[in-house]
């Protein structure tokens, strides 16, 4: 097993095809085909589920790849510290989707400017899952709303997480024409909830204030967007908890009300001892745009 092996291993299960990984990569099938082979007789295991010329990760393969992710960004990660970061390196960022619509693209713009040699890769997700990740190895930092049963200290040094102060978010109750009056959450007479699947705290956080989880007389819709929940909304089917922040950059259809329901920090987490030079600089970068910016 070596790197250029996994490199391999890695885009063929991207691309679920030999042809497309080979063309990915500027090598010939048949020698992209042949590695792979190499690999699952060095582990013993076969990676990959061949049915005349589909192709699907094996069960050993889901597995496999996780690993291989790891090691190869390890490798970046080392090359990226040992040369002081002459390279640019690469950093792989987790975001909500509300921090990345309504924070990151002022954060990243500069970072950029400044730092145009390190490649920035973002993903979206929900704040546990976006955790997880972290933990794993699998991004190096992300954006998140902690929940309640990570808030002190101690939950995170035994997950090996530290956090950073992002932003404070005023979040809001979003209401249908129907409720658009309402002073108070008793005075809200929906009980139609819009919000991402499990694993959003800004979720968790509605449930709990509307007394909605495990409750019969209201019911949940999943969504992945907020322009989808705001246009449930606008239907007069939901009402919907979001950031001030996002709500701002919103054209809302005339005769939704609104209605402030508390506030909640957005932390900046990483796993404990990563330290490269393009973390570093991301980090500087939001303490200067904390210091230069109202919260």
């Amino acid at each position: 097993m070596d790197l250029e092996s996994l490199r391999i291993f890695r885009s063929v299960a991207a691309e679920l095809s030999v042809t497309h990984a080979a063309t990915r990569l500027g090598r010939a099938p048949s020698n992209v085909s042949t590695r792979i082979q190499q690999l699952e007789a060095d582990l013993g295991v076969d990676l990959f589920v061949r049915s005349g010329k589909r192709m699907a990760l094996s069960t050993a393969g889901e597995r496999f790849l996780d690993y291989a992710q790891r090691f190869l960004a390890l490798e970046t990660e080392a090359r990226h510290v040992v040369t002081g970061g002459q390279d640019g390196g690469m950093l792989r960022i987790g975001s909500m989707e509300s921090t990345a619509a309504s924070r990151l693209p002022a954060l990243l713009v500069p970072y950029h400017s400044a730092h145009p040699t390190t490649r920035l890769e973002l993903s979206t997700g929900a704040s546990r899952q976006l955790i997880e990740r972290v933990r794993k190895g699998q991004l190096d930092c992300a954006f998140a709303a902690l929940p309640p049963s990570l808030t002190e200290p101690a939950a995170l040094d035994e997950l090996g997480l530290c956090t950073a102060h992002g932003w404070t978010e005023d979040l809001v109750l979003l209401l249908p024409v129907g409720d658009a009056k309402a002073k108070r959450i008793s005075d809200v007479r929906t009980r139609s909830f819009a919000g991402f699947p499990q694993g959003c705290t800004y979720r968790s956080l509605a449930e709990d204030l509307l007394g909605a989880g495990g409750s019969t007389e209201w019911s949940v819709q999943e969504m992945n967007s907020y322009h989808a929940m705001i246009a449930c909304v606008a239907a007069g089917a939901s009402v919907t908890l979001l950031p001030q922040s996002v709500l701002a950059l919103t054209r809302l259809p005339a005769g939704l009300g609104t209605l402030k329901v508390g506030r909640s920090d957005t932390v900046l987490l990483w796993r404990a001892g990563y330290d490269t030079p393009a973390f570093g600089h991301l980090r500087a970068h939001l303490k200067g745009a904390q210091q230069g910016a109202p919260q």
